[in-house]
């Protein structure tokens, strides 16, 4: 299983790169323009830096035809590192575009996925990773778990070594679901990772263990301290 962040900010990247064993890091053009009108590049290597080349980064390609889609590419390699996950969206152009970089040995991960026709032709092209739209296939009336499921086992039967990634959610019920499907991966915004763990029972179980404890060793004294 791997867990990776949705992100641009440096800082939530090295406080959950502390907090958690992340597999990586994907952006988007939306996740970037979050962080206002920064040197892209100059920004791309410090997340790289954060993280290390022994994990995943993912950055997408902003150009929409083949012969653009291809030159964003190139560039990302060039100006970050040759390691870095391409992101395509899986449209037509975008198919031949991963094909193309696939021939190259280059790392893909193929994007914008709301079918599981757009996956299995991802998987056909020899993508690394495919990214399935939870939350926005449910709002066009798709069965994410289905089309996950589905997903999944056509990797399984089909020997390939295309991963799941699990994108788009709007609960931490979709990301359990998307694991529980048989995503290898999920992509998360901050928010989410807080929303699990922010329950306020888990607080309180806590606080409880705080108050047992200090009932028969006194306040203020903790383990260490004996």
């Amino acid at each position: 299983m791997e867990i990776i962040i949705d992100t641009a900010n440096l800082e939530e990247i090295k406080h959950y790169n502390e907090m958690l064993d992340l597999a990586g890091v994907t952006t988007n053009p939306s996740i970037c323009k979050k962080e206002g009108k920064v040197d892209f590049f100059e920004h791309m290597n410090a997340i790289r830096d954060i993280i290390g080349k022994e994990k995943s980064f993912h950055v997408q390609v902003v150009s929409q035809d083949y012969e653009g889609m291809l030159k964003d590419a190139e560039t990302i390699l060039d100006r970050i590192d040759d390691q870095v996950y391409i992101k395509v969206p899986t449209t037509e152009t975008g198919l031949r575009v991963i094909k193309e970089l696939k021939q190259r040995g280059v790392n893909v991960t193929a994007t914008g996925i709301y079918t599981k026709m757009q996956a299995y032709l991802a998987i056909n092209n020899g993508a690394d990773y495919i990214a399935p739209y939870y939350n926005r296939m449910e709002n066009n009336n798709i069965d994410a778990r289905e089309a996950i499921t589905e997903m999944a086992r056509l990797i399984a039967s089909s020997g390939s070594q295309t991963k799941i990634l699990a994108a788009s959610f709007k609960n931490v019920s979709q990301v359990t679901s998307a694991y529980e499907c048989g995503a290898q991966s999920a992509t998360l915004s901050c928010d989410i990772i807080k929303m699990a763990l922010n329950l306020p029972s888990i607080q309180k179980a806590v606080d409880d263990f705080k108050t047992d404890w200090e009932a028969i060793h006194g306040v203020g004294n903790n383990i260490a301290s004996l």
